[in-house]
């Protein structure tokens, strides 16, 4: 190999063809198993030339199994017609368990903002005697509506 020396002596790579050729970079290849079920036959499926056009020919879903608050399971099936069905936003309004759970974290959110930006409610609390009070009233409004359930 003789290498070629530009003046001053700096030396340039041989540039040569390589023999496998690189993807052109305007190009994708989806390789995943898109549901949950195994192959009979594997399949290769060629003139999908869209990502819609994959997700409209295998549908893909999948089952999943939640645990609730009181330990029963809750089974839900996903289905995905495009990749923006995977994000939490999509699968939550998906799924009636994940909006339920989501409505309850939000909730819970607010009211814990509005406690603890609440100045009387933390002076009351402060106090020993006004803290037992509350805590009281909450215990019976908790009794309240359990019954009412």
């Amino acid at each position: 190999m003789i290498n070629k020396y530009e003046i001053g002596g700096n030396p340039v790579a041989i540039e040569a063809s390589e023999a496998v050729a690189a993807i052109p970079e305007n190009r994708t290849m989806l390789v995943e198993n898109l549901t949950s079920d195994e192959p009979i036959n594997p399949e290769k499926v060629e003139g999908l030339s869209t990502i819609e056009q994959v997700f409209e020919h295998f549908k893909p879903q999948i089952d999943v199994e939640f645990q609730n608050g009181d330990g029963q399971s809750v089974k839900e099936a996903f289905h995905f017609g495009n990749v923006g069905d995977f994000s939490v936003k999509k699968m939550t309004e998906q799924s009636p368990f994940l909006s339920e759970t989501n409505t309850q974290k939000e909730f819970y959110e607010k009211l814990i903002k509005q406690l603890r930006s609440n100045k009387v409610l933390q002076r009351a609390l402060e106090n020993a005697d006004t803290k037992a009070a509350f805590i009281a009233a909450l215990q019976e409004l908790s009794a309240e509506l359990e019954e009412a359930m």
